[in-house]
């Protein structure tokens, strides 16, 4: 975590929601890495995981680094990494779990959810 990350023990702002790792775990491997890239592109504190249409499956995974939680917001805390979802995609997510390879071949973040009948050979996509 950067040196500015918000503390385990920090208060949630209104209207945030504390969750768990049933909706969403990462390795620690993904944590780690997730460290390594907020700390490189200070873009924010927090991984936000956000479920959208398109992809050649139908819904793909988007991530990115946000500065603070909006108001409807769960936070998970996962391998030392607070991560946001909003309740849409809290019902897609639902289980999934986040892990990271650095292969060359076949690397990257992968996604690992329950909920998911389909998803593409890059694991960036995926269908319910």
């Amino acid at each position: 975590m950067t040196a500015d990350a918000p503390s385990l023990a920090t208060a949630l702002p209104e209207g945030v929601r504390e969750g768990n790792e049933s909706l969403v775990s990462l390795t620690e491997a993904a944590g780690t890495k997730v460290h390594a890239l907020m700390a490189r592109e200070k873009q924010g504190d927090y991984l936000r995981i956000a479920i959208t249409g398109g992809g050649c499956n139908g819904l793909s995974y988007k991530l990115r680094f946000a500065p603070a939680p909006r108001r409807g917001d769960i936070l998970v805390r996962s391998a030392g990494t607070p991560v946001l979802v909003d309740p849409k995609t809290a019902l897609y997510l639902k289980g999934s779990h986040i892990d990271y390879s650095d292969k060359l071949l076949g690397g990257g973040f992968k996604f690992a959810n329950p909920n998911a009948k389909a998803s593409c050979s890059c694991g960036e996509s995926f269908s319910v």
